[in-house]
């Protein structure tokens, strides 16, 4: 019988690499639409932004679905991807007062031959595939640092 993996179970056996890119994908809890609330929204975005200035993540794209959130970063010097994570998550959860995040995230620690700027449009272009704008310019709730 195939064991059933857990949340917690995803980093074991990994490690961060400082000035590694990773993407990075966290869930809400039971998939509820969370960040389709405005202010909800703009208070995660407002904590990633607040990671890079802390210089423990350098966000190169994300995008705010309503029930999970996709983050391309630079990991800072000296920090651990973990601790970013659960960082960010724990502040957001703080900050609308409860909790809101599935336990653990999926990570990809991104090669040197990926075309980095690939993957940034993949990331923002979630709401055009999910269904939820015709046009990426009519979602609010994403970035690139190529744009």
């Amino acid at each position: 019988m195939k064991a059933v993996r857990h949340a917690r179970d995803l980093r074991k056996g990994r490690h961060s690499e400082s000035g590694r890119i990773y993407l990075v994908t966290a869930v809400t809890l039971h998939r509820q639409r969370v960040f389709d609330d405005l202010p909800a929204a703009r208070i995660l975005i407002r904590v990633l932004r607040r990671e890079q200035e802390l210089g423990r993540a350098r966000t190169l794209s994300f995008v705010v679905m309503p029930d999970h959130l996709h983050w391309l970063l630079e990991l800072g010097a000296d920090a651990d991807l973990s601790v970013v994570v659960r960082a960010v998550k724990a502040l957001t959860a703080k900050r609308l007062g409860g909790t809101i995040w599935q336990r653990g995230f999926h990570d990809h620690a991104v090669r040197r031959d990926e075309d980095l700027l690939t993957i940034a449009r993949y990331v923002v272009a979630n709401p055009l595939r999910a269904g939820l704008v015709q046009r990426l310019t009519d979602y609010p709730h994403w970035d690139a640092i190529w744009l």
